[in-house]
């Protein structure tokens, strides 16, 4: 099997997807923009610095989900996509994921942002297989904790192996292996597939790229 693997925020999305969903709250009023804005952009900078507490991280996030009825947030996520998502993902995205899909190549998207957010931005794609941050819920609502292993980091590469091993798969059999990423929080895994492609980079995983001769690619 070839497994063609895709980040998402900032990689598919010419966005990111988490950020802006804290946004999207606050204009909405779900959020209180005072409280919310400052710590929201200081988790921010502390993940493209490469030094985000993801548990801490996802518990502040996820309070928003927990404070409010999942038939809410349904609703809202559904505008959320629709409105700002959809403008996110660009032509150069599609014809890549089509790229892969036409070759035969399993697809799957892994990220640190919660399953909850981007099952309806995996299915936009039309990639059935996503890898995502869970949220623990308990009769249908979120708890405002972690469920399991964040896929953050060297957890992207735990949680594809557990992926693979319910697959009967083991990676290093694969025949070939795609990593396309725009963050430095990804070299663990680029550092691991047979395929590693930088997309959209940032100045560190770019110059990662250059030293290391991987491609270069930019879909905005």
């Amino acid at each position: 099997m070839q497994l063609a693997i895709f980040d998402l925020d900032n990689t598919l999305l010419n966005g990111d997807s988490d950020y802006n969903w804290s946004l999207f709250l606050i204009e909405h009023g779900v959020l209180d923009s005072d409280l919310y804005k400052e710590r929201n952009e200081q988790f921010f900078k502390e993940y493209q610095s490469g030094n985000l507490d993801v548990i801490a991280y996802c518990e502040f996030q996820f309070k928003t989900l927990k404070d409010n009825p999942r038939e809410l947030l349904d609703e809202l996520r559904s505008d959320y996509v629709k409105k700002i998502i959809n403008p996110m993902i660009t032509k150069e995205a599609k014809d890549l994921v089509e790229s892969h899909r036409k070759e035969n190549h399993k697809l799957l998207i892994i990220t640190a942002t919660n399953s909850y957010i981007t099952r309806p931005i995996a299915d936009l794609f039309g990639i059935e297989d996503l890898i995502g941050t869970d949220l623990e819920e308990l009769n249908g609502e979120f708890t405002g904790k972690v469920s399991g292993l964040p896929s953050f980091q060297e957890g992207k590469i735990i949680r594809l192996n557990s992926w693979l091993e319910k697959r009967g798969l083991i990676f290093e059999e694969l025949e070939k292996t795609f990593f396309y990423s725009d963050s430095m929080n990804d070299i663990p895994l680029l550092e691991k597939v047979s395929n590693p492609v930088a997309a959209n980079p940032d100045e560190i995983l770019e110059k990662k790229a250059i030293k290391e001769n991987w491609p270069i690619i930019y879909l905005r």
